[in-house]
Order: structure tokens, then sequence, then C-alpha cells
């Protein structure tokens, strides 16, 4: 079913990217609705959850993406070329900004939060700080690939599509990633989630 449901995506894709680049503007307003969350979710996270800068970044990646839309070869996934465009969007952000931004907490809490132990949630609220926090703190190159990996579920071979690099050197920064962050949250090691002894 899902294998299905991923090709019927495809077909619709390669369908509606054709008319775009004919010029058609309702299937580019579809391809943007289509687009639009997953865009704007890999600037929030690159960008330290500045919502007016990822929306900034977003915007000029569809506009790239009007004007550059046919370039698209089809010679990768239209999602790993688009991922590219928003990562070098990204990418000549900071380079311009030259700093990183405060990673705003945007985590919503669980309904159930109110069932929970006080500390228990306390505790799950300050870890997923810290963690946003340790992720921001990354260097880019080992930034991006955990956000295309565990935010947006891309593949190794996704990964280094969009990173314009190879799958070796994909796993290699994740584990650098992975061991990086595992420093930088080692004292939450013993944190007791359910407020248990």
């Amino acid at each position: 079913m899902e294998r299905e449901a991923l090709m019927v995506e495809k077909l619709l894709d390669e369908r509606v990217i054709a008319a775009c680049q004919r010029g058609d503007r309702e299937a580019f307003r579809l391809l943007f609705e289509t687009y639009q969350d997953r865009v704007f979710s890999i600037a929030l996270y690159s960008l330290g959850g500045d919502e007016t800068l990822a929306k900034d970044v977003a915007q000029q990646v569809f506009l790239k993406l009007m004007t550059s839309i046919k370039q698209f070869r089809r010679e990768a996934e239209f999602s790993t070329w688009l991922y590219r465009l928003v990562v070098n969007a990204c990418m000549d952000e900071h380079r311009k900004r030259r700093r990183y931004f405060p990673f705003a907490d945007f985590q919503r809490m669980d309904e159930r939060a109110g069932r929970r132990d006080a500390e228990a949630v306390y505790a799950r609220a300050e870890i997923s700080v810290a963690v946003r926090d340790a992720i921001m703190r990354l260097k880019p190159k080992l930034r991006m690939p955990i956000l295309l990996k565990y935010v947006e579920g891309l593949s190794y071979e996704e990964i280094a599509e969009v990173l314009s690099c190879s799958t070796g050197t994909v796993a290699s920064r994740l584990n650098r990633g992975h061991k990086a962050l595992a420093r930088k949250l080692a004292h939450f090691r013993n944190v007791n989630f359910e407020g248990e002894s």
C-alpha cells in the first residue's frame, strides 16, 4: 500500500513538474502546496528556529524554483533536487550572517502531560530544548545530515544527492554528529522520565 502511494505521488510529481516546465502557473501552485511545509521545516531547523528568516528563505527557494525548474532533468528525484536548493539557500544565509541564531522552543507539549509527574514533564522539556540547542550548535556540515535524516527521513543515498557528496561521507558526518551530540548531552544520561527513583 505504501509503495503504491509512493508510485502515485511520483507519477503526480512527474506530470506536475512537466506542466511547470511548460509554464503552467496552476501546476506550480500545486507543487508549492505539496512541498511548502517540507521546505519551511528544513529552513526552520537549519536557521535555528527563526520563523521569519525560514519563511524568507522558503520564499527565495520557491522563487528560484519558478525560474530554474526547466533545469530539472530527472536525473534525481524531484524532492532530492528541491532539498538541494533549500540546503544551498540555508548555507548561503549562514554565510551571509556568519552567526548562529538562538533556537526557539516550539515543542508542543503532549496533551497527556497534565497526567504526568511535573518533574518528568520538566525533564522532557529541558531535554527537548537541550537537544535542539545541541543540534543548532553543530557545524553545518554535521547539522544538515542530521536534519535531513531525522527530520525529513531521507535515506543515506538521498542525503548524499542533496549534499553532493558520497554515502560514505554522509555516514561519516552522521557518525561524527551523533558523537558530538552524545558529548553535548552526556549530562542527561541518567534522567528518569517517569519521576521514579
